[in-house]
């Protein structure tokens, strides 16, 4: 993505009181961020509130040093874990996130990013309890790795207890011998992509980065906040075609995600 065509998305992505659904409105009536920026007060202000045309007047708080933190992570790829932004409208958005309510309009990626633009098969998203029973745990995990084995992406969420089981089956399962042949598991964080929380998750996520993808819908830092992690359960809901819930609590996130499933 060139730089000006980055630093557009950005400021949009950031502009205080604009969110995903006038940012959509915007992009429909405008076309690319650019050309967003380029209206005048009066057009924008067809399409979203006074209060809204005058925020996009100015330029977000932090945009510059988003800019160049972005701007250096994408620099830090490789050959064996990729970085991308992928952001809406994108060739490569995943099509299973235009189908929600609220698609996001960024996307930052870690790992095996090919298979953003390539059908990677079908997916299920396995999520649960933060502390499950030692059998509920055990469930998640083998139901990931036999599910694994049998061709499909387990999608599930990096947190403690259930998440991470399903991510160590889906990885158990992985021929090392041919580890290009099909994407092993997605994680979607609820932080930046360039943060692990749990922190006891880090190898974790880099044995995700080699053999699955990690997404995040948030800019660069962003810290673990708890409003954003049940947030982040449509993305997980949008990527699969099912959910399996293992072990969760009435008023969990993980029955967010089912619900959102349905």
């Amino acid at each position: 993505m060139p730089d000006d065509e980055l630093s557009a998305w950005l400021r949009l992505a950031l502009t205080p009181g604009v969110g995903n659904d006038a940012a959509r409105r915007l992009l429909a009536a405008f076309g690319l961020p650019q050309a967003v920026f380029e209206q005048g007060s009066a057009a924008l202000r067809q399409v979203v509130s006074p209060a809204q045309a005058s925020a996009l007047a100015q330029d977000p708080p932090g945009w510059a040093d988003a800019l160049a933190r972005t701007t250096d992570w994408l620099a830090g790829a490789d050959a064996s874990v990729q970085r991308s932004i992928v952001t809406l409208g994108d060739a490569a958005y995943p099509a299973g996130l235009l189908a929600i309510e609220d698609p996001p309009l960024m996307l930052y990626a870690l790992g095996q990013t090919r298979w953003l633009s390539a059908p990677a098969g079908p997916a299920l998203a396995v999520v649960g309890s933060r502390n499950p029973t030692p059998q509920g745990e055990q469930n998640a995990r083998q139901f990931a790795r036999h599910l694994s084995a049998a061709g499909l992406t387990i999608v599930s969420g990096l947190a403690l207890g259930v998440d991470g089981a399903a991510h160590d089956g889906a990885l158990l399962a992985v021929d090392e011998a041919a580890p290009a042949q099909r994407l092993a598991t997605v994680a979607v964080i609820g932080t930046g992509i360039d943060r692990v929380y749990p922190r006891q998750h880090r190898a974790l996520a880099h044995r995700i980065a080699r053999h699955g993808l990690i997404l995040s819908e948030y800019p660069l830092g962003t810290p673990p906040l708890a409003g954003n992690f049940p947030k982040r359960n449509r993305l997980i809901a949008g990527l699969a075609q099912g959910t399996l819930v293992v072990e969760a609590a009435l008023q969990s996130g993980s029955l967010i995600t089912a619900r959102m499933a349905a």
